[in-house]
């Protein structure tokens, strides 16, 4: 059953429940050397957002050039450099930087740096775990094929620019 919430907007929404994490708490999804904490996700958040605190390795050379038709992608760097490419520019950003992507811009991010980056990942709508562990799956056995992920980033609004 559905506890509903009427905002000061007059719409009326579906009600979240209070929610604590401890640090070591939340689904964590590993796919190749990167890894990912599920801190909240589409169900705990009535859809609103998914977010992760992701740690990515020193030389990780992150997703390809994409973009999204309806998720907004927000980071906020906690430690290292991560390198993200927006739209034709590439910025290094530090700890306490926070870059927000809106749907149809195309970026990318990485780490060129030689020490780990861990950053936290907002995406709105919620759902971005579940590309998550598609992703993770698919990558259990090794490197999967090309048409393997194409089919992945299809069903998650993932749309390849290159």
């Amino acid at each position: 059953m559905c506890r509903c919430v009427q905002p000061v907007s007059g719409r009326t929404l579906p009600s979240m429940e209070p929610r604590i994490l401890g640090p070591r708490d939340g689904e964590r999804i590993g796919s190749g050397p990167a890894s990912a904490r599920v801190v909240a996700d589409a169900e705990s958040t009535a859809g609103a957002f998914t977010l992760t605190e992701t740690t990515i390795p020193p030389g990780f050379p992150g997703p390809p050039r994409h973009s999204h038709r309806e998720l907004t992608d927000a980071f906020y760097v906690l430690e290292g450099t991560l390198s993200v490419h927006v739209d034709g520019e590439t910025r290094d950003v530090e700890p306490g930087s926070y870059v927000s992507i809106p749907p149809g811009n195309v970026h990318a991010f990485s780490n060129r740096s030689a020490r780990p980056v861990r950053f936290l990942n907002i995406n709105s709508p919620g759902g971005w775990e579940r590309y998550l562990r598609e992703i993770a799956e698919i990558m259990r056995d090794g490197m999967p094929n090309p048409d393997q992920w194409r089919a992945v980033m299809a069903r998650h609004d993932f749309v390849p620019a290159d």
